[in-house]
């Protein structure tokens, strides 16, 4: 099974007697055009509630002459991964790519869903080296849908993909020329969405607000990222950090905006949530408290490091990431875990509205949490309670994650502003909070280290008290941003 990452292609929508421009242009001086042309099939595969396809995830074999075997697209951010296993037929979908989409396939079986030809004229922009900048496919596309011989459907695209460390400007200039050509950016998720319901625009492609769709994106993102989490840890990979922000962006989203879902589905929704942001914490602390405790022994004058001391660090947390690490996997085969990937699935086409999604709501949402930041913030000042920075820490997180979400409402500039002024905030905080943590696992592994023949808790105090003066540093630069 290889696997390789790329930046997304772009998709555009042309008619049958659409004429490519001239792309000579877009190639460096001594670069070249290579054309080529190929005659793909792809057999689509999905569960019959197509559970992949609303995830954006495609599963198909390939045929196209040269290369021939199971494709699995995966997007993250503004990427996909593609993994490629080689083989012969499409008969069944290959176990370990099966075993891979479990989860976003909810336990049901994969079937074919769809046959997908293409008579292919693909131009290839070279520089001098021979290096590939990017590819331009011009596709005439036939699909049939399986089952069903009267969905049966024809249309012509156009894809622009980068190539590998190619910038993100040539995609946008390739894509102006083909706009001023005629061409427009695809409304069709993929092409197995668009062969299952023929030839015609997405429902309610046009129809949402600017203050909707903000939403609607942004939590399309971190479902994302979600799903995306799900396939890599299966692969034995470390999605952990990613997956809990895309939580923490989501749960953000429902909290600041809940006037605008149905509450009881935000309640059921933000507490499911949370269970597995748990699940995954577990394992995360354990990874960023090693990494941490390591460079700090590192730091010490060595005189001062007596005993095992990163020996006792790395056994122990590293024992405790791997017995965390397995409860978030079984997690993942849980009915529990299922019914989640379904209800953030669900919202990622049709949430719960509850109101109006419009641009003073979504305004006045986020000017709040704002304020609320700020009162919590000022309040710490004089409060001794740590809790009461991590609650001004939360807050500051779900001001920043608004912000970030009410950019296309607030003003690009001014988003970012408050963006960075929160995340400033948070990050402070967050230091407090990674503190306050820390010196408690070290005062634990201290008094086991005390209570073990040939070990000595003397660089265990030694930390913690470094980690307490750093908390104490934190709280007092969080108190002049008070100010």
């Amino acid at each position: 099974m290889v696997s390789s990452q790329h930046d997304r292609a772009n998709p555009y929508d042309v008619g049958l007697d659409f004429a490519l421009p001239d792309l000579g242009g877009m190639v460096p001086a001594g670069g070249r055009i290579e054309t080529g042309e190929a005659n793909p099939t792809r057999l689509y595969y999905d569960t019959a509630d197509r559970d992949l396809l609303r995830h954006h995830i495609t599963l198909a074999h390939h045929t196209d002459g040269t290369d021939t075997g199971w494709r699995l697209m995966v997007p993250a951010d503004k990427a996909r991964t593609d993994i490629w296993t080689p083989a012969a037929t499409g008969d069944a979908v290959p176990e370990e790519l099966a075993t891979l989409v479990t989860g976003i396939a909810l336990g049901e079986p994969l079937r074919q869903m769809a046959v997908v030809s293409t008579t292919r004229r693909a131009h290839r922009l070279l520089d001098r080296d021979e290096h590939l900048l990017a590819e331009v496919t011009d596709d005439v596309v036939h699909a049939t849908v399986a089952g069903d011989a009267a969905l049966v459907s024809e249309w012509r695209e156009v894809d622009v993909d980068l190539g590998d460390g190619v910038g993100r400007s040539l995609l946008t200039k390739i894509g102006k020329r083909l706009t001023r050509a005629g061409a427009s950016p695809s409304m069709h998720a993929s092409t197995l969405g668009r062969a299952l319901t023929g030839d015609h625009t997405p429902d309610g492609a046009d129809s949402e607000s600017p203050a909707r769709e903000a939403i609607t994106r942004y939590l399309d993102a971190q479902v994302q990222a979600i799903v995306a989490g799900d396939v890599w840890l299966r692969r034995g990979l470390d999605p952990i950090h990613s997956t809990r922000v895309g939580i923490r962006r989501f749960r953000s989203t429902l909290r600041v905006f809940k006037t605008l879902f149905d509450a009881e589905t935000v309640a059921h929704l933000d507490a499911e949530l949370s269970w597995y942001a748990g699940v995954l914490g577990e394992v995360r602390d354990r990874q960023v408290q090693r990494a941490r405790f390591t460079g700090a022994v590192a730091d010490l004058p060595s005189e001062l490091v007596m005993g095992p001391v990163t020996a006792r660090i790395e056994n122990d947390l590293l024992a405790e990431q791997y017995r965390y690490l397995s409860h978030a996997k079984d997690a993942l085969d849980s009915d529990r875990y299922r019914d989640l990937i379904a209800t953030v699935g669900r919202w990622r086409t049709t949430p719960p509205w509850a109101a109006p999604a419009t641009e003073s709501a979504v305004t006045k949402a986020t000017r709040k949490a704002g304020r609320k930041a700020n009162k919590r913030l000022t309040a710490t000042v004089s409060d001794p309670d740590d809790t009461a920075l991590h609650r001004a820490r939360k807050a500051a997180k779900r001001a920043r994650y608004a912000a970030e979400l009410a950019a296309p409402i607030l003003g690009k500039k001014k988003a970012k502003k408050e963006a960075k002024k929160y995340k400033k905030i948070q990050t402070i905080l967050g230091e407090h909070q990674d503190s306050v943590v820390a010196a408690q696992t070290l005062r634990a592994l201290g008094a086991r280290a005390g209570n073990t023949p040939g070990e000595n808790g003397f660089a265990f105090g030694l930390l913690y008290g470094l980690e307490l003066q750093a908390a104490q540093r934190a709280r007092a630069d969080a108190a002049r941003l008070a100010r």
